[in-house]
């Protein structure tokens, strides 16, 4: 069944939260109460399949460059074909189902065949194989699973990541429907030859809230990735709350997306937003990337999405765009419903940009918003229930989910607790022990704090990762997560991110991953094929580190809220070595840790040339450590 709690046409749903103290501590839930809950996500493909058949589903661009792809009434039916072949294949949670590849309708049917006849699918990420140089992450994650089926869309692109596993398995190999089968190897089209209602129905009977839906890996918090236990309980009370939260999700929304499945944020959250509300998901071949942004603008011309689910990448991209082109501004509004971020917090001035956007869009109300969570709560804990007036702002527990807010050094850490939290890691019952506190609570290792203290229903602010932060050698702390979003507000718009130095130090420094696209506009006097250690060098590029070194200075706030010392960085961060995820979110400690050698020149005496100093030394960058890929 499908259920909303709250009348259709209210676009936020009333702030609402019981706080109590319960020791140090302040437990947060919210005063919604849960609605029914779908048994697993198959209930929504059956409930589609039978009220909107005809209704597009998933769709991708063809060879021909149309949208093609699956219907809610054609996806039903190709499910229960490729599950009838699934039955077969002797898999289980033991020898699940591995997806190396990127999102595509396939990709999106073969995973809603397995959860539909209770085998897991782990979804990889395709950076493991194709980007990888070492095929560690992929190997680490072949070993954890003992996968019974691998499935790549294109086996001519992934033949180096499949001979660098061979060895770790004997799994099914299956491809793409338009790649040539080689070596052995299924082609996906084989899969659906056959249909046993019968088989079906009886498999999907047997799967219950606890069935694991999936396995996700983590990557963003250590160079070796966990897997994350997704129930199906998980999935169906993520979606119950938020369309109770947003109770306009349930009217058909329309989405373009490009987030991979492979993270909850695209592949749970966005993904079964569509599917439980009945909408139409389109796959969007761009990147936030420069080259391939154009792609997702072109998109955007021809969707005209109600909804925009996104992270601070892609709207640093997007919000320029959108700026300069007032017939995009128009493709982009002219449906919009909901512009929400999550993944990580926004700068303070994209934040103001897209509420300006929104303002001068006058003929239909446009909330812009916000959400928390992470791979282990499948992925929301909270989200705005009343339109935030600045990034950081979080909202407040999703029904049924509580908070815990335990002090932590100078922080509150945020430990969440509810059905929409996993049960542990895959094979690492030693890592779920400690995944736990005493009583139940997860430990997210993240900080929040209130808006205002006297008033909880005012909602929470994201206040950085707990272990993020430090103590200079003064004893003073630094909070990293504000210090990081404030050092890239005041270097806009060279600095892509920031990495924060000085543990143990007399004052922080900087390490920079710089925008090239904006570096080159800083320069207007270089060609535009100029080197990037070029463009880098550039004075121009250096000044403007300058006079964000010294905002930070004047704003005030001791020595804990600027950086004296700036080095920008020519290699990008490193999705290898555990640097940056898919999404773009920055792994402070890995940047340090892998790069300690650029630490060291950073605080290096008498000062390196290639660092940017508070004094404004007009010393060119050199071709050293500092600008070396």
């Amino acid at each position: 069944m499908i259920h909303a709690a709250l009348p259709p046409g209210e676009t936020i749903a009333a702030p609402a939260v019981e706080a109590m103290h319960v020791g140090d501590s302040i437990v947060l839930r919210s005063r919604h109460a849960l609605g029914d809950l779908a048994r697993c996500i198959g209930e929504f493909v059956e409930h589609w399949a039978r009220g909107a058949s005809d209704r597009p589903f998933l769709l991708e661009r063809s060879a021909g460059g149309g949208w093609g792809g699956l219907s809610y009434g054609e996806m039903f039916e190709q499910v229960r074909r490729v599950g009838t072949w699934l039955i077969g294949q002797n898999l289980s949670a033991e020898r699940p189902v591995v997806i190396l590849s990127e999102n595509s309708v396939e990709h999106g049917l073969l995973t809603l065949a397995c959860m539909h006849v209770g085998i897991p699918v782990a979804p990889v990420s395709p950076a493991y194989s194709l980007v990888s140089k070492d095929f560690a992450k992929l190997k680490t994650i072949i070993k954890i699973l003992n996968p019974g089926l691998i499935y790549v869309s294109d086996q001519a692109r992934f033949v180096s990541a499949l001979a660098a596993v061979r060895d770790l398995h004997d799994a099914t190999v299956v491809v793409g429907s338009e790649s040539a089968p080689d070596g052995g190897a299924v082609p996906f089209d084989s899969l659906t030859s056959v249909c046993d209602a019968a088989a079906v129905e009886r498999a999907f009977a047997a799967v219950t809230p606890d069935t694991i839906a999936k396995l996700m890996f983590t990557s963003g918090s250590t160079a070796e990735p966990k897997g994350v236990i997704i129930t199906q309980r998980m999935l169906c009370s993520n979606q119950q709350a938020l369309a109770q939260i947003v109770p306009f999700l349930t009217e058909t929304p329309v989405l373009l997306d490009w987030l991979p499945w492979h993270h909850v944020f695209g592949g749970n959250h966005n993904f079964n937003i569509i599917l439980r509300n009945g909408g139409t998901l389109y796959i969007d071949r761009g990147r936030p990337l420069p080259g391939q942004f154009e792609k997702t603008l072109a998109n955007l011309r021809e969707v005209s999405p109600t909804l925009s689910l996104n992270v601070p990448r892609a709207y640093d991209m997007l919000v320029a765009a959108l700026q300069s082109d007032p017939a995009l501004r128009g493709c982009f509004f002219r449906r919009m419903r909901l512009i929400m971020n999550a993944g990580a917090s926004l700068p303070e001035h994209l934040w103001e940009e897209l509420q300006a956007l929104v303002r001068q869009w006058q003929h239909h109300h446009v909330v812009l918003t916000s959400c928390w969570g992470m791979t282990e709560s499948s992925p929301t804990a909270t989200a705005c229930h009343a339109p935030p007036d600045r990034a950081a702002v979080i909202g407040l527990p999703i029904p049924d989910c509580e908070i815990k807010l335990v002090p932590n050094g100078a922080k509150l850490e945020a430990r969440i607790r509810g059905p929409n939290v996993t049960p542990g890691y895959w094979k690492r019952p030693d890592l779920t022990a400690k995944l736990f506190d005493e009583e139940g609570f997860f430990r997210t290792g993240d900080a929040v704090r209130f808006v205002d203290p006297e008033h909880p229903e005012r909602e929470l602010l994201f206040d950085g990762r707990v272990t993020e932060d430090f103590k200079l050698s003064t004893a003073t702390w630094v909070n990293v997560g504000a210090l990081r979003l404030n050092a890239i507000e005041a270097m806009a718009p060279i600095a892509q991110d920031v990495v924060i130095a000085g543990h143990g130090r007399d004052e922080i420094g900087f390490l920079i991953f710089p925008k090239l696209v904006a570096c080159r506009c800083v320069c207007k006097d270089l060609p535009c094929d100029t080197p990037p250690a070029r463009v880098f060098a550039h004075p121009s590029v250096r000044a403007c580190v300058e006079a964000g070194l010294s905002a930070l200075q004047s704003a005030g706030g001791g020595s804990s809220r600027y950086a004296r010392r700036a080095l920008l960085l020519l290699e990008p961060p490193s999705i290898d070595a555990g640097e940056i995820t898919d999404k773009g979110y920055i792994n402070q400690d890995m940047v340090l840790s892998r790069r300690a050698a650029l630490v060291e020149t950073l605080y290096r005496n008498p000062i390196d040339p290639s660092v940017i100093t508070l004094q404004g030394t007009d010393t060119p960058i050199a071709e050293s450590e500092g600008c070396r890929p």
